[in-house]
């Protein structure tokens, strides 16, 4: 990992006395970097500053007094299979016995984990949103910066914790709304990036269903290429996060993580985006489409297709109001001209503080606030490109893998201790590329890529409910209806 320079470094950050730890981007050339970026890249030497820095596992059990939460229980194999939330078991443990068990101690002391061999188990406690860990100590949300960004006011208020042993891991899956910040805190993760274009290649799925979360059928990290052979097409990009570093991650990119060090602790955020306010009616759509279906095939069984993260009803009922509710903010947002203020909503007349961004859900009373608040000025995904981004030792871009390695464990990744700053052709085909169209081969589905992953033999010819809600909750398919919606709905108003 780069050191902290005493002068600017590659950014603008300004000079200062010999010595001095000065940042290399300001806030406002860090959030123009974000804004222009449309590949992943690593800041490092932006957060050597903040308290969370030090929010390793031991001084988190301090924080936390012995309060519990839930870790998801994974096993340690190799298998073609995905390991989706659906698949774990969950555990309630405090911090303390989350270490002792990590660390190898006695059953008795692990307490919860004893049941679980961490040579075979690895444990995650992830996507916890901080507001509701540390509800009893709310000032320590002040020690996550994210304003040095570009962000003001955006703090632990609007982030997620993640805390893991060595293997856990996040299935391969892209996010519907925003973009993603995540600061490695203790321990090193391994990403996994695919690009949008890619879609099509990745077989994406809504199965297990969790509102904004597009999941891969593959393992990317062991492929079954008799079942995806479309895989084969797909730019992996790697890179292993280090603490104190912060990766980007743009919209709608692919990713897999998984955690490479015996604890890892990581802090994101969800930058909002202009286009989340129509992606949430196409996220509603696909909500009732999914809970229709699958709820029909089996009532009584919702666990085994429902990630553990969706506590919401999924009646009939609620997912009509959810559509409703989507439908008018975006009508709403479209007339004032504002954007959706990030974590402040108007829910029954009463004012309350939301969860972040990715999986908050859109309330049926949801209303665009006309006043601006201290958030108001996010990232939008429509600035123009810089000619130049500042590419060097403080701003890492997160580089294609080998072609031929692309669906080996062992790919080339980007390593930042070995990247110098440079110029020329190389780096400007990096950073002014033109943004691709969302999903756009996903757009044009062939046949083999719907359904090349059927186990069925043509003689067969079974279509299941995951068939057809593949072929019903596909973008294009999505994105028609909800234009229909919008027409519909508009010309009731006008009549």
């Amino acid at each position: 990992m780069a050191t902290v320079a005493g002068a600017g470094g590659a950014g603008d950050g300004g000079g200062g006395e010999a010595g001095e730890l000065v940042k290399p981007f300001t806030p406002e050339k860090a959030k123009e970097i974000i804004m222009s970026l449309r590949q992943p890249a690593v800041f490092c030497n932006m957060v050597f500053d903040w308290p969370a820095q030090h929010w390793n596992v031991k001084c988190l059990s301090k924080l936390l007094c012995g309060k519990q939460i839930r870790f998801r229980m994974g096993i340690k194999k190799t298998d073609t299979v995905p390991q989706y939330e659906t698949m774990c078991s969950y555990v309630d443990a405090t911090l303390d016995e989350f270490l002792a068990w990590s660390c190898g101690q006695g059953a008795s002391i692990a307490g919860p984990f004893s049941h679980y061999d961490n040579s075979k188990f690895w444990a995650y406690a992830d996507y916890k949103y901080l507001a509701s860990v540390f509800e009893d100590d709310t000032d320590v949300l002040q020690n996550v910066v994210w304003s040095d960004f570009g962000f003001p006011g955006r703090n632990g208020r609007e982030s997620t914790l993640w805390i893991g042993s060595l293997g856990a891991n996040t299935p391969c899956h892209l996010d519907s709304y925003g973009c993603n910040l995540v600061f490695q805190v203790q321990g090193r993760k391994r990403w996994h990036l695919f690009p949008p274009e890619d879609t099509a290649f990745l077989y994406p799925t809504r199965i297990p269903y969790e509102e904004s979360s597009v999941f891969s059928k593959v393992n990317v990290v062991n492929p079954d290429l008799k079942h995806f052979p479309q895989f084969l097409k797909a730019q992996r990009h790697m890179v292993t996060l280090h603490p104190g570093q912060v990766l980007f991650v743009p919209r709608h990119w692919w990713h897999y993580v998984e955690s490479i060090d015996p604890i890892t602790v990581s802090i994101n955020s969800w930058i909002e985006l202009e286009e989340d306010h129509y992606v949430r009616i196409e996220e509603a759509i696909t909500r009732m489409l999914v809970c229709a279906l699958k709820a029909a095939e089996d009532p009584t069984n919702t666990k085994a297709w429902l990630n553990p993260t969706e506590v919401e009803g999924t009646c009939h009922e609620i997912n009509c109001q959810y559509i409703n509710g989507a439908i008018s903010a975006y009508l709403e947002h479209s007339k004032v001209g504002e954007t959706l203020t990030p974590t402040e909503f108007e829910i029954n007349g009463e004012h309350r503080v939301e969860a972040p961004l990715k999986k908050r859900k859109l309330d049926v009373h949801t209303r665009t606030k006309e006043k601006k608040s201290p958030h108001h000025n996010l990232a939008t995904g429509t600035a123009e490109p810089e000619e130049k981004i500042p590419f060097g030792l403080d701003l890492i871009p997160v580089l294609p893998s080998l072609q031929d390695e692309s669906s080996e464990r062992g790919i080339a990744e980007t390593d930042i201790k070995d990247i110098v700053t440079e110029s020329g052709e190389h780096m400007g085909k990096l950073n002014c590329a033109e943004e691709q169209p969302v999903m756009n081969k996903a757009e044009i589905p062939l046949a083999d890529s719907i359904v090349s992953d059927s186990p069925m033999c043509p003689s067969q010819p079974f279509i299941s409910t995951d068939d057809l809600l593949d072929c019903l909750v596909n973008p294009k398919v999505i994105r028609l209806v909800a234009q229909l919606l919008l027409q519909k709905r508009t010309c009731n108003f006008e009549v």
